[in-house]
């Protein structure tokens, strides 16, 4: 079975969830985008993405993983067990897939964002929309190249140097947060807007977890991508689109006696 082919339904889901609405202010998803959204509008952007769990815990997993050599035998006992993926070639072609499916699925919501009747006005909203998303993809492209770059880390194979951080899992991360956050603007059933978000994370773990079993990355390499494509389209879809966090979810921590309190909130 191909592995994008089960995910060749979702923009047929997508539409049939919006049709030709607006806004429920009456705009149109995409009018709001703007190049100038002004510097307090950007540091506060910056700031939310930041302290975002999508960005920071993947962080701390990387951090985590350099104690001892755990970065390198995760890496290695993924590539010789492959126990999701069954061998590192069939690995291989699940994270070329599902990096795809995350840019299908990022276009799928895009058509499906409620823009008004079919038309010149809706055209130009949709485009609009879709700058910010290649904005944000093209902000991570070149972070995580330059990064490549930088660190120049050997992958777990030897094939190259260009092991950190992962391009498909910052890839994938940040067209499936794109989306998760597309699906706020979409009218539909809590029920299916939860399978719909759970599946786009699942994506992106896949596309992650499929690059360790393939030997062409460490753990390490695709949680510091995750957090760059977390960041990055979280970013950009609340300074250049105004689509604010998703409140549902919220988190906090706070100092107790002998330790720390930590908390998540998920409204469904």
């Amino acid at each position: 079975m191909s592995p994008i082919s089960p995910l060749r339904l979702l923009p047929v889901v997508c539409l049939l969830c919006s049709a030709c609405a607006s806004l429920p202010d009456g705009s149109r998803w995409g009018d709001s985008a703007t190049l100038a959204p002004g510097w307090e509008r950007i540091k506060v952007s910056a700031v939310d993405a930041a302290k975002s769990p999508w960005v920071w815990v993947p962080l701390a997993g990387a951090a985590v993983l350099q104690i001892d050599s755990w970065d390198d035998d995760v890496a290695d006992w993924a590539s010789d067990a492959t126990p999701v993926f069954g061998s590192v070639e069939s690995a291989e072609d699940w994270s070329d897939g599902l990096r795809d499916a995350s840019v299908v699925g990022y276009a799928a919501s895009v058509l499906a964002t409620p823009s008004g009747e079919a038309g010149g006005e809706w055209w130009v909203a949709k485009a609009k929309g879709a700058a910010v998303g290649f904005g944000a993809f093209a902000a991570t492209a070149g972070v995580t190249s330059g990064l490549k770059s930088l660190t120049s880390r050997e992958r777990p194979n030897g094939s190259d140097d260009d092991s950190f951080p992962s391009g498909h899992a910052s890839t994938a991360a940040v067209f499936d947060t794109m989306t998760v956050r597309n699906l706020q603007s979409i009218e539909m059933s809590a029920p299916l807007r939860t399978t719909l978000e759970i599946g786009a994370g699942a994506i992106t773990a896949g596309t992650a977890w499929a690059r360790v079993e393939a030997d062409a990355h460490y753990p390490s390499d695709v949680l510091v991508g995750v957090a760059l494509g977390n960041f990055f389209a979280a970013f950009f879809t609340e300074a250049f689109l105004g689509i604010e966090p998703d409140a549902r979810l919220t988190f906090s921590a706070e100092p107790t006696r002998g330790g720390g309190l930590v908390r998540w909130d998920v409204r469904f």
